[in-house]
Order: C-alpha cells, then sequence, then structure tokens
C-alpha cells in the first residue's frame, strides 16, 4: 500500500489536466460500470460479462456483495471498477477507462476505501503492468488460501468512506493505514 500513497498526488494531478474531477463515487452508478464492461467499444467487440452475468451482479450489488468505485467528469462516468466483497476480502472483476487515468484513479479509491474498511485482501485475478506499478504482486498458492481464510473471517466495512469521497480523504486514509 506504501507505493500507492506515493502515487496518489500524481494520480490526482493526471485527472485534473484530463478534465476528469471530482468526485470519485463508491456504488452509485455500479449499473453504469457494469454496463459499460457489456457494451462492445473500440477494439472489443464482445465481453465476457453478458447479460445473464450482468444480472447476477445487479443482485450482488442489491445484497451489498458487490461494490464499485467511478470516476467522473462532470455527468459522465469516465471509468471505473468493480468487484464481490466477502468478509474482509474484495475480488476486483473488472476495471474500465473511457478518460486518461480515470481507472487509475479508481483503484487508488478503491484501495483507501479497502484500507479505511478493515479489508485483508484484494484480489485481482491477474498480475498485470497496470498494477505492479501500484505494488501489486503475485503470492505462492499456499500463501493466498491463508490469506484468504484469514481476509473470509473479518468483518470489514465498504463504506467505512464517504460514498463521495475526495482525493484527500483517499490519501489520508492510505497513509493512515500504511
Amino acid at each position: 500500500y506504501s507505493s500507492i500513497a506515493r502515487r496518489q498526488s500524481s494520480l490526482l494531478g493526471c485527472g485534473a489536466r484530463s478534465g476528469m474531477g471530482e468526485p470519485v463515487t463508491a456504488s452509485p452508478a455500479r449499473r453504469g460500470t457494469v454496463r459499460r464492461k457489456v457494451a462492445p467499444c473500440p477494439g472489443r467487440d464482445e465481453t465476457w460479462i453478458n447479460g445473464p452475468i450482468a444480472s447476477l451482479y445487479r443482485e450482488l450489488f442489491l445484497r451489498g456483495q458487490a461494490h464499485s468505485v467511478e470516476c467522473w467528469a462532470g455527468e459522465d462516468l469516465a471509468g471505473g471498477l468493480y468487484g464481490v466483497s466477502l468478509g474482509g476480502a474484495f475480488f476486483g472483476e473488472s476495471m474500465f477507462s473511457a478518460a486518461r487515468d480515470a481507472s487509475k484513479v479508481a483503484l487508488v479509491h478503491l484501495i483507501a476505501r479497502l484500507r479505511a474498511g478493515g479489508y485483508a485482501l484484494l484480489d485481482a485475478q491477474f498480475m498485470t503492468d497496470h498494477l505492479a506499478q501500484f505494488g501489486a504482486s503475485e503470492i505462492d498458492r499456499s500463501i493466498y488460501r491463508s490469506r484468504l481464510y484469514s481476509a473470509l473471517a473479518r468483518d470489514a466495512d465498504f463504506h467505512r468512506l464517504p460514498a463521495y469521497a475526495s482525493g484527500a480523504q483517499a490519501l489520508q486514509a492510505i497513509s493512515q493505514a500504511s
């Protein structure tokens, strides 16, 4: 998490340069975030997130088990991510970016929210260069299972930070928890 704290202020600057500003929100546009991953876009004619899967995610959102983080450029959804929360584990499912650095800003806000909420594990499914720049690393399966077991036994609160958290609030949450 410490490398994320170092990157936060530069990412907030990137967001401002691209016209993407406050607020970054948690969960209000969940349908829009999932819809953006279902819809074809330039360079991607189809996606694994089809109608039935999107319906299942809507149900998980209604149950409070799925959450999203969105970045806005005025009234437009500029980027975001979503995933499933079980105990103190968060399983990142998908992210998108329609504006420069929007998914990076969403990721930083997600980390802040998880730190503030008492989460112990963020499962990103696949290791990418994008995630490595924030300090993510692959771990051995036995270590993962141990961390997962421990995380599932924890109580965590995705909404411990306000739904409309500022960049300063995100930085404070990461810095206090580092």
